[in-house]
């Protein structure tokens, strides 16, 4: 539950905050974490809609912090790429729902404990209060083990 709360924090950082995007929802094991950005004038681009990097940046550091939760301290998860495809103007209030299943998280880290450089690939997709599919971002990651204390990385 303190896990959950955590993540709720994060509405307080300054872009978080600043562009309006809130974790509305975090299940107890972080696995799953809901996020809404309501559409406001400060959000707005000079069409009227969301604001494309708004939409980004409700999506960035998601399926990072779900692995960097899950797999402890020991490893190393980074973003390596992301893309972000714009299939209909944001009119309204929007949410991405952000998850990792167990079995995925398991199969990164026995990778990962086998000496391998992970990058996993996730999708999210951002709906509009109606469920209209607005965008769809993709995200690469980066993850491995961290090396013995005393040990340079590979």
């Amino acid at each position: 539950m303190a896990r959950a709360k955590l993540f709720r924090m994060i509405n307080w950082y300054p872009p978080m905050l600043g562009a309006g995007i809130k974790v509305i929802d975090t299940n107890a094991d972080v696995t799953s974490i809901t996020v809404e950005m309501r559409l406001r004038w400060w959000n707005k681009n000079i069409v009227g809609t969301q604001f494309g990097g708004s939409l980004y940046m409700m999506c960035d550091p998601f399926f990072m912090a779900i692995l960097m939760t899950n797999l402890g301290r020991d490893y190393i998860v980074w973003d390596k790429a992301a893309s972000i495809q714009f299939l209909k103007p944001g009119r309204k209030h929007v949410r991405a729902i952000f998850h990792i299943p167990h079995e995925e998280i398991a199969r990164v880290r026995a990778l990962a404990d086998a000496g391998e450089k992970v990058t996993p690939e996730y999708e999210v997709d951002i709906m509009d209060t109606d469920g209209t599919l607005i965008a769809r971002v993709r995200k690469v990651l980066y993850v491995r083990r961290k090396p013995p204390k005393g040990e340079k990385a590979a």
